[in-house]
């Protein structure tokens, strides 16, 4: 149908095992349900040539890459000229995800702090989005963002936000965006709501984070990139909007932030 709203799967995973038997149906459901596009985050750089390889196999698909934060210990330190030279690919079109994670990996919090800022280096030279993913580590996400915002502008978005007010407040007036996850769409999720009704609607996007956190009906399953359109919905009704306004505002805000992959949209 020609008039289908239209949606971004802005976060996912794609090379993930459990889509190794159906990945070309995921797409195809997701596109089906007006998904139109879905960036895959690459989360260990050695991963990064199966990542692209399915970004390459599906028009719909892009890729991102870096290393995430619960990785940085086991993995070796990302460096900056290896991350710009990986963005030279047409369908490279963000920096990470990287950030921090004090949950499970607070160990390693010096070498995450450490990768944090190599990426975000590389972001500032090749211009693309920084992806982030903080979990209970607001207060040093928050100073080394600002920091090095400071030293040098960069663009980024709070992949997955559910950290507190203070951290997205810092965020947004850095000039950064917010992404509403399944975790937003969750009955004891209100609190959250709140935090992203206050933030201009202009600086949001929506993600899955598939195969994870899945939005109700699906709470529980596998979550799969067709399933952007359930999150999206509860942020229409967040921010008081039809849908197929919503629908088009995080369009034009991904279109804003992932400007690589808005210029291969429109040359094809």
């Amino acid at each position: 149908m020609t008039d289908q709203v239209q949606i971004t799967d802005s976060h996912c995973h794609l090379d993930f095992e459990t889509f190794d038997e159906e990945r070309g149906d995921v797409v195809a459901r997701a596109v089906e349900a007006g998904v139109t596009r879905m960036v895959s985050i690459c989360t260990k750089l050695r991963l990064e040539p199966q990542v692209r390889a399915i970004a390459e196999a599906h028009d719909e698909v892009f890729y991102a890459a870096g290393t995430h934060p619960m990785s940085v210990a086991d993995e070796p330190m990302a460096g900056v000229d290896e991350l710009v030279n990986l963005a030279k690919h047409p369908k490279f079109v963000g920096i990470g995800e990287t950030g921090l994670d004090y949950h499970y990996t607070a160990e390693s919090a010096d070498a995450q702090q450490e990768s944090l800022r190599l990426h975000i280096e590389a972001a500032r030279q090749t211009g693309l989005p920084l992806i982030i993913h903080a979990r209970d580590a607001d207060e040093d996400m928050a100073r080394i963002l600002a920091e090095e915002h400071k030293a040098g502008a960069y663009s980024c978005v709070m992949h997955c936000f559910s950290s507190g007010a203070a951290l997205g407040n810092t965020a947004l007036d850095l000039g950064f965006y917010l992404s509403m996850s399944g975790i937003s769409a969750f009955p004891k999720s209100q609190e959250l709501r709140d935090i992203f009704a206050t933030a201009p609607v202009d600086r949001i996007l929506v993600e899955t984070d598939a195969p994870y956190l899945a939005p109700p009906p699906y709470r529980g399953k596998r979550n799969e990139p067709a399933y952007t359109v359930h999150t999206a919905k509860v942020g229409a009704e967040v921010f008081g909007m039809d849908w197929p306004d919503f629908a088009a505002q995080t369009q034009a805000n991904f279109d804003r932030l992932f400007w690589k992959a808005a210029q291969w949209k429109a040359a094809a």
